[in-house]
């Protein structure tokens, strides 16, 4: 197959390389009627560009590298669509890499992503210290999604996780709940822990104490949302509702107690966090808090191209919304 060149183009369009050259890399103004000319010419001949070319031309890979964690996790995934969805018409590419969740990995990604000499980082989630980040990155621009740094030097966009324990454990006090349980996120995940102190903070401001027996710890999975379940029950725990940590917990749960028979919400309330696409198919309907993942995704690829051009961008901290179903209802009457 014959490679269609510049030279090609301008002769079909009768004008200039040069012009052809402004028209494809609008670099500067040309005429209306040349400028239609050439992408007709273009159109007719079947030209694509040669994006490894142009790249070199403005000293850029005309890339960013997305460090992602756990590809295939709901969340995770969705803010990796945001991103995607935020660069078109860009003419940005991505480049995905997995952290899985482990330091060793994240650095290694990362650095895989800087020896491919992205213009641009967008990091989601993990746990490499913000000083390694700033080691790392260099000067190439980063933004951070779904994780909250405690310095100013870096970009983030991230959950106010906090708020979100808190709106959905008020909601079930609201409903007349005393004895609540959780099932925890990961021990050292930072969102895990947000949403533990917002469920502490709920029963401080009811004037309710924590049982210990209450609080159970999980991984953030099903199996822990299961097993979460299986432990009250097994050790006779009087509780009326299930905060879980996330909506995976929070279907694993629910397989729980329907496996014992226990109805939801006419014997036990249900709430989830997330809110992830099955939430709405779940029976009952999940209700649930709502991250904004693939908002939070979209907000990134906006801000990385920006401060590659050189604009400033403010880190933002995002609410998420409690999305009420059919999970959670008074508890039975005794």
């Amino acid at each position: 197959m014959n490679t269609v060149t510049i030279q090609d183009i301008a002769k079909a369009a009768n004008v200039s390389k040069s012009t052809v050259s402004r028209v494809l890399n609008g670099t500067a103004t040309v005429a209306e009627d040349k400028k239609k000319a050439v992408l007709e010419a273009t159109k007719r001949l079947g030209f694509q560009p040669n994006i490894v070319a142009r790249s070199l031309a403005k000293g850029r890979s005309m890339t960013i590298g997305v460090l992602t964690q756990l590809i295939g996790s709901p969340f995770y995934d969705t803010v990796a669509q945001g991103v995607i969805i935020g660069l078109r018409d860009t003419g940005y590419s991505p480049i995905f890499v997995d952290g899985q969740w482990q330091k060793n990995s994240e650095v290694e990604a990362i650095q895989a992503l800087l020896g491919r000499r992205v213009d641009g980082l967008v990091l989601i989630g993990g746990g490499v210290a913000e000083n390694e980040i700033t080691q790392l990155c260099g000067s190439t621009p980063a933004v951070i999604v779904a994780r909250k740094l405690n310095s100013e030097s870096h970009r983030t966009i991230h959950m106010d996780n906090v708020d979100g324990g808190y709106r959905a454990t008020r909601h079930m006090i609201e409903k007349g709940h005393q004895r609540i349980a959780i099932i925890k996120g990961l021990g050292h995940h930072p969102d895990a822990i947000d949403r533990f102190e917002g469920y502490r903070k709920a029963h401080q401001e009811a004037g309710l104490d924590i049982d210990p027996g209450l609080v159970l710890e999980g991984d953030f999975s099903a199996d822990s949302g299961v097993a979460g379940v299986d432990k009250l029950l097994a050790e006779k725990t009087l509780f009326t509702a299930v905060f879980a940590a996330n909506d995976m917990t929070a279907f694993g749960a629910r397989l729980a107690l329907y496996r014992k028979g226990i109805r939801v919400p006419g014997e036990v309330s249900l709430i989830g966090f997330d809110d992830q696409m099955e939430a709405t198919y779940s029976t009952p309907p999940l209700t649930t808090v709502r991250q904004p993942a693939r908002e939070m995704g979209q907000q990134a690829a906006h801000a990385v191209a920006a401060l590659i051009d050189g604009e400033e961008f403010e880190s933002q901290c995002v609410h998420g919304e409690l999305v009420l179903r059919e999970s959670v209802a008074p508890p039975p009457a005794d």
